[in-house]
């Protein structure tokens, strides 16, 4: 988690996933910003908290970066659902193709370190002519709980926490958010896998540990005492620190169409 004292004008022309993420400004003025690459990161908050908001920043970064697939899951195909024109691949409220879709990035994962194994390489570097994969998941318990079977809701879980245990290095990178967060939705397996972790207002103070983790609520770390009226309001942590307070940058519905059809203008450049 890096942090900046000025705002300088961002060179949107230029967005790699190898830039530092904006998410919104720490309660002291220092802008929140992250490295996501070879990093995951996982959102949890109730509904109305700001979650939506702080994920709407990550697409829009990685929707302008050429650098990037987008591969956007929406069980509501509402919050993620401004950005379908631009995503190379879009996933609704379909468990099947959802397993389908993570089997394939599977397959892609193993494919590349077969061939970093070959040139002797840990993971793959800007200058590598392969486009970062960012897996965007909003409403994980739309998957991991309440569509399907048991077996596939269990085979969906399974699936992405092996991509985001091995997926960083060969360039793949998970964004999760939640409404919902309990441990039948987030086991700690699986959330202690991810970097960066932010936690809105919850409801209770456990909902808040499950999110950051280590007990972190008793410690005076807890999104359960965030106010109602407090929306974008969070706590973010990252491997080994400190969770910070911060308010995330807000884009209304008109900044997402403009930036959706720029976003469409440097994709279509990359294409042609």
């Amino acid at each position: 988690m890096k942090t900046t004292h000025r705002a300088d004008t961002v060179p949107v022309s230029g967005l790699s996933i190898y830039d530092l993420v904006h998410l919104g400004i720490f309660e002291d003025g220092v802008l929140a910003e992250i490295e996501l690459i070879y990093r995951n990161i996982l959102l949890g908050g109730e509904p109305g908290a700001g979650k939506s908001v702080a994920l709407n920043n990550i697409v829009a970064h990685c929707a302008l970066c050429p650098d990037v697939s987008l591969w956007l899951f929406d069980g509501k195909q509402v919050e993620l659902g401004l950005w379908r024109d631009i995503a190379d691949v879009f996933v609704g409220p379909d468990i099947d193709m959802a397993l389908h879709r993570l089997e394939q990035l599977q397959s892609e994962m193993d494919r590349r370190y077969t061939e970093l194994k070959r040139v002797r390489r840990r993971k793959i570097a800007k200058t590598d002519p392969i486009d970062v994969i960012a897996l965007v998941i909003d409403e994980l318990a739309m998957y991991s709980a309440t569509m399907g079977s048991k077996d596939q809701q269990e085979a969906f879980v399974r699936l992405l926490r092996d991509l985001v245990a091995r997926g960083r290095a060969a360039g793949i990178i998970v964004v999760a958010a939640t409404q919902r967060p309990s441990a039948d939705i987030i086991p700690t397996s699986l959330r202690d896998l991810f970097g960066y972790r932010l936690a809105f207002r919850c409801t209770t103070d456990s909902s808040s540990d499950i999110i950051l983790g280590r007990g972190w609520a008793t410690q005076g770390f807890n999104a359960a005492t965030i106010s109602p009226e407090s929306r974008g309001i969070g706590y973010l942590i990252s491997e080994g620190l400190q969770p910070r307070r911060m308010k995330s940058a807000y884009l209304t519905d008109a900044h997402i169409y403009s930036l959706v059809e720029y976003a469409r203008q440097l994709r279509t450049k990359k294409a042609a």
